[in-house]
């Protein structure tokens, strides 16, 4: 009924947003799951994987680890996923999204001009984001900040005619760099090692060697492919497009707390 209404409003684009790996979740649930989204045709979907941090986030306490899926169930609940979109016309647009061929996320997708920000993947240009909301995270210029995550902690400032703003991060430049590498791999799935060699007088081969190293691991499993002017993923990499990004994330890579983060899968 919701959708009908939708529609009858002439939203744009509907999107509908999708958890696996959820307790008690299996394979032949969540495909009961993706007939019904299926049927309801929306525009766009996204589709994500459950993140267990119980040390983070006090509710998960209470989900008995047992209940969880096991890693091998939850590919096959991706692996199915994948399959049953792809069959019902949907594009895979990368990193979890997938839209209708008409949709402007996808149209968007085929003609370069996808963007990502803290939401996921957006036509949007490139843009300062304002911060509104408990724990909201903002981005303007060159820095990020985040509001803070309580109604108290938030509201206070407010009352003193202050910004709600808990922390923030003003980019150095080879944040910059990273963040241009890493969104031409997510948005485009692949880059070209002269673009940023111009915008950031370096020389690409030189100043991320280490990474380039690092990356000949997922070319000899078929995720990208080496070529003398930059780096294209593959069919098969844009399914895990994360992991290539990944290896460019300098702060990440220097965590070696890997429970911090959400996996992949």
């Amino acid at each position: 009924a919701l959708m009908r209404a939708a529609r009858r409003l002439d939203f744009d684009s509907i999107n509908v947003d999708l958890i696996y790996g959820l307790p008690q979740q299996t394979p032949e649930s969540f495909d009961r799951t993706l007939a019904q989204v299926v049927a309801l045709r929306p525009d766009r979907i996204a589709l994500y994987a459950y993140a267990h941090l119980p040390e983070r986030f006090k509710p998960q306490r209470r989900i008995v680890t047992a209940d969880l899926p096991s890693g091998a169930l939850k590919i096959a609940m991706l692996s199915r996923s994948i399959s049953t979109f792809l069959e019902a016309g949907y594009v895979y647009v990368g990193m979890d999204h997938f839209a209708m061929p008409n949709d402007a996320l996808a149209v968007a997708k085929r003609q370069g001009r996808l963007h990502r920000n803290f939401q996921g993947y957006s036509t949007q240009p490139d843009c300062d984001l304002i911060a509104l909301g408990v724990s909201a995270i903002g981005r303007v210029g060159a820095t990020y900040s985040q509001n803070a995550k309580t109604l108290s902690e938030y509201y206070d400032p407010l009352d003193q005619g202050r910004l709600p703003v808990v922390r923030g991060l003003a980019l150095n430049r080879d944040d910059l760099v990273r963040r241009a590498v890493i969104m031409a791999l997510m948005c485009q799935g692949g880059l070209q090692f002269e673009p940023i060699e111009l915008a950031f007088l370096l020389d690409f081969q030189r100043y991320f060697a280490a990474e380039l190293q690092a990356l000949r691991a997922l070319e000899d499993q078929g995720l990208l492919e080496f070529g003398d002017t930059g780096i294209q993923v593959t069919a098969r990499g844009w399914f895990v497009v994360r992991a290539v990004a990944m290896v460019f994330d300098r702060y990440l890579q220097a965590d070696r707390n890997r429970a911090r983060y959400s996996r992949i899968i």
